[in-house]
């Protein structure tokens, strides 16, 4: 069963009016369920397209909104690109050093990855383009992204404390750099690889804490010579060497583990459900919510694992299941930083505390998640406490629900209330779901055909 948007690509307009929904107590979750494509990976294959000479195929690319909104600035810069069926994308990539200056605006809407990586991009080209976004994005910090390209050579021509709308010009010599960043962020990562793609010599970037690793892998998929080494407790040091030869490549996109969240932990709270989950992306770079899940009792197994691209997908089989609290370690959160509004919905419904670490980082996503979590919470009836960098959660076995949750135009805050609905005492509503579709298009129809009841 797929989540899908029909036969034609699925529109990217902007939002209209906000788009309310309700989610109220389900029967049993049942059935099996095939994920849209890994945002993360959906990015970067159409990026690394882009900068190969000839015809790159994509099967499984992830439809939604902030993807579409990569693939059109790919289109600006040069690339042809034409649908080949759902999900399947043909891309003819013009190659590294040859982009195109872009005749106008490259518009990101929601999307912060797709902005950040083709930053990246730019920054090791001597053109100019013109960086836009939604009323979310143009909040959102993209200094520490800018930082080290600045650095390689690039100038930002025209923009406002560093956040968009920016123009940026592109390095007609981009420069080969150590980088140690200060934040554990793959987006500030891989812009910087990308950059470092058109320099001569080594480009180095240093981390504390590893992150997810896709444009590593996605980069040697390409032809790309990358190095990655241990560096410290818990981190890596990756080399990328310069101005390789990209060849063309098929790329096929695993499941969005972040998507699979949703159905994932819905299941775990709704009694007596039991749901298989097909070809879901399996990088242990991306897992930390499985493992904290299981931790707090899920039952959740492998029902099969296999590679694909470079990646480990897996089937996943999920029972309902009574969780109790856990103590969640901050130097897990680079695994799950997008899986921490749905963790902690599932903690609303464990038995006792569970405590989550080290959540700075969600202060800069779409919105002040950390803030939008906790009152979401309280909203419907939990307990919870931000104490620093840290989220307390009082669970009990079945959430009140009730309230009305504010998404602050965020897709993840939005899906994780509805799932706490679900479960819930009495319904819980979302004041807009229409950024739901900058992820995961079809959200509420595919959980409605495994019982779940979300509707306006």
């Amino acid at each position: 069963m797929h989540a899908t948007s029909g036969s034609n690509a699925p529109s990217h307009g902007a939002h209209g009016t906000a788009t309310p929904l309700a989610a109220r107590g389900s029967r049993p979750l049942t059935g099996r369920a095939r994920m849209p494509g890994d945002k993360s990976i959906s990015h970067r294959a159409l990026l690394l397209s882009l900068l190969a000479v000839g015809r790159s195929e994509i099967e499984g690319l992830l439809e939604g909104e902030d993807v579409l909104a990569t693939l059109r600035a790919c289109r600006a810069l040069g690339a042809v690109a034409e649908r080949a069926g759902e999900g399947r994308y043909r891309i003819n990539g013009t190659g590294l050093g040859t982009l195109l200056q872009p005749s106008e605006a490259l518009d990101f809407g929601n999307a912060g990855t797709g902005t950040r990586l083709t930053m990246g991009v730019v920054a090791g080209h001597a053109i100019d383009a013109r960086f836009d976004g939604d009323a979310s994005l143009r909040r959102r910090p993209m200094r520490r992204v800018l930082d080290p390209l600045l650095r390689m050579g690039a100038e930002i021509v025209e923009s406002e404390d560093g956040r968009l709308p920016l123009t940026l010009h592109g390095a007609r010599e981009p420069l080969p750099i150590v980088f140690e960043s200060p934040v554990a962020s793959a987006q500030v990562k891989s812009a910087v690889l990308l950059c470092g793609l058109a320099a001569p010599g080594i480009t180095t970037v240093i981390e504390k804490e590893a992150t997810r690793d896709h444009t590593e892998r996605m980069l040697r998929h390409f032809g790309a010579g990358v190095s990655v080494t241990k560096h410290g407790a818990h981190g890596l040091r990756i080399e990328l060497k310069g101005r390789p030869e990209l060849s063309p490549q098929k790329v096929v996109v695993p499941g969005d583990p972040s998507s699979a969240a949703f159905p994932l932990v819905a299941a775990l709270l709704v009694r007596g459900s039991d749901l298989v989950l097909e070809g879901v992306l399996a990088n242990p770079l991306r897992t930390g919510l499985f493992d904290t899940l299981r931790e707090m009792g899920a039952d959740i197994e492998e029902v099969a694992r296999r590679e694909a691209g470079g990646e480990t997908v897996v089937d996943l089989r999920v029972r309902g299941s009574a969780l109790k609290g856990v103590d969640v370690p901050p130097e897990r959160a680079p695994s799950m930083i997008d899986e921490y509004p749905i963790l902690a919905v599932a903690a609303s419904f464990a038995e006792g505390e569970t405590r989550m670490r080290g959540l700075g980082e969600l202060r800069v996503k779409e919105s002040d998640r950390l803030a939008a979590i906790a009152d979401g919470l309280r909203v419907n009836g939990v307990e919870c406490e931000v104490a620093g960098d840290d989220l307390i959660v009082q669970g009990r076995s079945r959430a009140k629900g009730g309230g009305m949750v504010a998404t602050h135009m965020d897709h993840r805050i939005a899906m994780s209330f509805l799932v706490m609905g679900l479960a819930s005492e009495k319904p819980v509503t979302v004041d807009d779901s229409s950024f739901v579709a900058t992820s995961f298009p079809g959200f509420a129809e595919l959980m409605n055909t495994l019982g779940a009841d979300i509707a306006a």
